[in-house]
């Protein structure tokens, strides 16, 4: 990091607008920064850091935009800071301005402005600032990612403060052990102890959560047995209980088993007593139901005898029934006949209703010979109706005649109306052929033309195209060829640079015992370190990798330039110096040309094609008039012919149909004469057959009532029964019968008459008895269930108890683990001999690079008197890491570093000030600090070891750096040229550089 240039504006004791030139001051390497106590030295550094970070060091970071600003400063004017400052090889502007409280533009009071910031960055290739964000959350990540340490980090490693590292040296270990862990950013160590920790009071939980859960089995475990177990008297997290709680799970078991056994005894013993008290209770049983049923049949015989009757009664109409039914089938032939009989009389009269009344009272056979002369009448008219069609026949073949007369008429008329403008159509067809042949060789010679100048013109198109092609590849092959450039001296200065600094590569292999493969040595006393910015094979081969790409994108870009000049060359041969427009404007007119000259062409087959059926057309219309005439001539034959014909038929109708309309009419009613006198015929004989059919059923039906022996066929009738009257007769029988066999069945059993010669059933007792015994089977059972259920939960709670004591026991390993672990990192376990916690282990060693890093400038401050050492010894009962001693080269003697001298603690602070922040610099990542301020504290010193102090930091300037001292040492401004000297007044501070080259 370099600092370039600071601009300050109404900030802190600066009242108007102030700029430091830091490319000036670093020039001379070592520079001073003095002033009258107050004048604002600091507040230049703290504007450094406000700029960077937006806040200032120290307890001054509070209220930043009211005490921030200066009370010097014009009403009007906002406070600014700006810095220009490189950072990681990029060039920035950082510009910020704290809230602001102004007076109101408008009316009274005041308003507050908000806090803004600005980043920029200079782009050195367009020689321009170019803004990158106003962001403050992103402008103060990328600040932080690019110096690569935080801001208490900076104030420390940039910012030096003497009288901090003053009480550093002093501090006793937990002091330390604060500022470091500020510096090198050791909250993740903490973070792991402090995890570690959580983690065993969590394990530990988890341990007693699951014992909880163990005891609480054995609870339910001893619920379930009873009194047969005791539990043990230990608590979650005691060592031995699962042991003890599975043991006395196994005891509880065991007994539980024992009384299952007596249980199935006391079961199998009431089973036995309730199975006979059970075939005791069944015979009782069944001799009440046999008692019963010997009592019900009694009664049922008795109410037999009561219905005995009725029950002859019916028997008695069940027999008549049985012989009319003899008589059923005379019964149903006379009813039969007799519907017959009356239908057939009622067909005979609507038959003779319909026959004129000379007819209607004839027999059946005087119908029967009228019926056959009608018939006779009408067959003789069969030769009138042929005729009658015939004549309809020539009437239509009359009409069609006239219309074919109509049509050739028509025909004619439209051929001779066509034929007449025959020559003067063919002339005009024949003209409009020879004008489309003329068209179609004009075409032809203009489509010649036309290709032609498409072709320029296409060719003028590429030509311009190509034209601003070549211009664009040859930008883009001057810029691979710049790019191959540059790419091939990045990769020629690596290979320098890794050459420089092979001795390192080489020394990184280097092992204790083995030979150097340069020297051949086997011991390696000093072999080179690699040095900040290092390049190695890897680095080296990238280089050469681009190298190599940007050199086959050049020949790429050269061989695309190289074919458009040639396609370019080409184009604007073809094309020539005529413009793309003009050979438009004269490819358009040719191609309209054209397009006329091919529509007049197209005319010439249409043309030729209508000539053609025009000519057909003529000679069919020629011939349609020819035979039109001949159709005409034989048309007026055919007409004399029908005419005669006609005139024929009509004479022999008029004498058929005599007076009727037509000989259809006539024939009609002749027809349905006829067929109403058959009709009648065969209804006249169809009475006579019936009347003959009723008077033989009558006499059937006398003769078989006689035989059935009913008195009268009336009697027989009412004796019939029908179908339901029957079945209900029948069933009435049948259920008198089986009731009675039923009873008669009853009353002869064996068993049923014994049982009522015994005494009566006591059920009652006996259902009493078997129910005692049921209920000591289900008391035993119950008994045996309850000593199965102990027995499985006994076994189901042991199983899960002997399960979670197995997954406990990994869990168990990992909190002794963890709890090991958790108290070494925090200092209380035994094996942590130095009760030393983890972060302060990590910050010894830090404070060892420290030290190491301090001593290397302590000895030329001191002529090589003092070094600094890190102890981890322990301060009395306290915790060790974080000693500091000074070793004395005039004694030998190691001591505390609180018994140095004022002077003595000024430069050993300087030293362990610059070695700290070589190790934070390293630790944030390499971030190069070309600039160092260091504050206060030169006055202590005496001349010679001014000298020495001023010799240390000038050799800084070795590496490219800058260092400013603020002191108010008078004798500084004698030995130290390039100054910055802030001036103080009524008016507020100002800033002045002297002593520039």
């Amino acid at each position: 990091m370099r600092l370039h240039r600071l601009d300050i504006t109404a900030f802190g004791p600066f009242g108007g607008t102030q700029s430091v030139d830091f490319d000036a001051l670093s020039a001379a390497g070592l520079f001073l920064l003095h002033g009258p106590t107050g004048a604002g030295k600091t507040s230049v550094l703290d504007a450094v850091c406000y700029a960077l970070y937006g806040s200032v060091p120290g307890a001054r970071q509070s209220a930043q935009g009211a005490t921030l600003r200066s009370d010097h400063a014009a009403a009007g004017t906002r406070t600014q800071v700006t810095l220009d400052v490189t950072v990681a090889g990029r060039r920035l502007e950082i510009t910020r301005l704290p809230p602001w409280e102004r007076p109101k533009k408008r009316g009274t009071g005041t308003t507050v402005d908000k806090a803004q910031t600005w980043l920029r960055e200079y782009d050195a290739t367009a020689g321009a600032w170019k803004d990158l964000s106003r962001s403050h959350q992103e402008i103060g990540e990328e600040i932080t990612q690019l110096l690569g340490m935080s801001r208490e980090q900076f104030c420390q490693v940039v910012l030096l403060p003497q009288g901090e590292f003053a009480r550093f040296l002093r501090a006793d270990a937990e002091a330390r052990g604060k500022l470091l862990g500020r510096l090198f950013d050791t909250q993740r160590f903490a973070d792991v102890e402090r995890r570690l920790a959580d983690r065993r009071r969590a394990t530990e939980a988890q341990v007693r959560e699951g014992d909880a859960a163990l005891l609480a089995d054995a609870h339910r475990m001893q619920q379930a047995a009873g009194d047969a177990m005791e539990l043990p008297a230990l608590a979650p997290g005691d060592p031995g209980l699962a042991e003890a709680v599975l043991t006395a799970a196994a005891v509880a078991r065991s007994t539980a088993r024992e009384q299952l056994t007596v249980a199935h005894c006391r079961l199998t013993a009431a089973e036995t007593a309730r199975a006979a008290a059970a075939r005791a209770l069944d015979d009782v049983r069944e001799r009440a139901r046999l008692q019963r049923r010997f009592a019900e049949a009694r009664q049922r015989a008795e109410r037999l005898d009561e219905r005995a009757g009725a029950h002859r009664a019916a028997q008695e109409r069940m027999e008549r029934g049985r012989k009319a039914e003899t008589v059923a089938p005379a019964l149903a032939l006379r009813e039969a006949a007799d519907a017959e009989h009356r239908r057939a009389t009622a067909a005979d009269a609507r038959a003779r209703a319909l026959l004129p009344e000379d007819s209607a009272q004839a027999g059946p056979a005087g119908l029967a010979a009228a019926a056959r002369r009608a018939a006779e009448e009408l067959g003789g008219l069969e030769s009138a109706r042929r005729a009658e069609r015939r004549l309809t026949h020539l009437a239509a073949e009359r009409a069609e005649v006239d219309r074919q007369a109509r049509a050739d008429e028509d025909q004619l008329h439209d051929a001779e109306g066509w034929l007449a403008g025959w020559d003067t159509a063919r002339a005009a067809l024949r003209a409009r052929i020879e004008a489309a042949q003329e068209a179609a060789g004009r075409a032809e010679q203009l489509a010649v033309r036309r290709e032609s100048a498409r072709t320029r013109l296409e060719a003028a198109r590429t030509r311009d195209r190509l034209t601003g092609e070549a211009a664009q590849a040859q930008r883009s092959a001057l810029d691979s060829a710049e790019h191959a450039v540059r790419a091939r001296n990045r990769w020629l200065d690596l290979k320098e640079q890794r050459l420089n600094g092979i001795a390192a590569e080489l020394a990184a292999g280097l092992t204790d015992g083995a030979p150097c493969a340069v020297c051949g040595a086997t011991e390696h006393p000093a072999p080179a370190r690699k040095v900040a910015g290092h390049v190695d094979r890897a680095a080296e081969e990238r280089a050469q990798t681009d190298h190599q790409d940007a050199e086959e994108q050049r020949a790429r870009d050269e061989r695309r330039l190289a074919a458009v000049r040639e396609a370019l060359a080409a184009a604007t041969a073809e094309a020539g110096d005529a413009p793309a427009a003009q050979l438009a404007g004269e490819a358009a007119e040719l191609e309209r040309l054209f397009t006329r000259a091919r529509g007049e062409a197209s005319a010439l087959h249409a043309a030729q094609v209508e000539l053609r059926t025009a000519e057909e057309e003529h000679g069919r219309r020629l011939a349609v008039l020819r035979q039109a005439e001949v159709r005409a001539a034989a048309r007026q034959t055919r007409r004399e012919n029908l005419d005669r014909e006609r005139a024929a038929l009509e004479a022999e109708l008029a004498e058929a149909r005599g007076g009727a309309g037509s000989v259809a009419a006539r024939a009609a009613e002749l027809e349905r004469h006829a067929s109403r006198l058959a009709e009648a015929a065969d209804a006249a004989r169809a009475a006579e057959e019936s009347a003959e059919r009723l008077k033989d059923a009558d006499g059937r039906l006398a003769e078989a009532a006689f035989r059935a022996g009913f008195e009268t066929p009336r009697a027989a009738s009412d004796a019939l029964l029908d179908d339901a009257a029957h079945r209900d007769l029948q069933h009435r029988l049948d259920a008198w019968h089986a009731e009675e066999a039923a009873v008669r069945a009853v009353l002869a059993e064996t068993d049923t008459v014994a049982a009522a010669g015994q005494p009566p059933a006591d059920l009652a007792a006996a259902q009493a008895a078997a129910e005692a015994a049921g209920r000591r089977l289900r008391e035993a059972a119950s008994a045996r269930d309850a000593a199965a259920r102990r027995c499985a939960e006994l076994d189901r709670l042991s199983a899960r108890a002997a399960t979670g004591v197995r997954r406990l026991a990994p869990l168990r390993t990992q909190y002794d683990r963890v709890a090991r672990l958790a108290a070494l990192t925090a200092g209380t376990s035994a094996d942590n001999e130095r009760r030393m916690r983890l972060e302060s282990y990590v910050l010894a060693a830090r404070l060892e690079q420290v030290a190491a890093a301090a001593t290397a400038r302590l000895g030329r401050m001191s002529s090589g008197r003092y070094t600094l050492v890190h102890s981890d010894d322990r301060a009395g009962r306290g915790r060790s890491g974080l000693g500091l001693h000074v070793v004395d080269a005039w004694t030998g003697r190691e001591r505390d570093t609180a018994t140095l001298s004022g002077g003595e603690t000024f430069f050993a602070s300087l030293a362990l000030a610059l070695g700290l922040a070589d190790v934070v610099t390293d630790e944030a990542g390499g971030v190069r600090l070309d600039t160092l301020f260091i504050d206060e504290g030169f006055g202590s010193l005496d001349d010679q070891t001014l000298d020495e102090v001023l010799d240390v930091l000038d050799s800084l300037r070795e590496r490219d750096r800058s260092v400013g001292i603020v002191s108010h040492v008078a004798d500084l401004r004698r030995r130290v040229h390039a100054q910055l000297e802030v001036v103080k007044g009524r008016s507020g501070s100002s800033v002045r550089q002297t002593g520039l080259a």
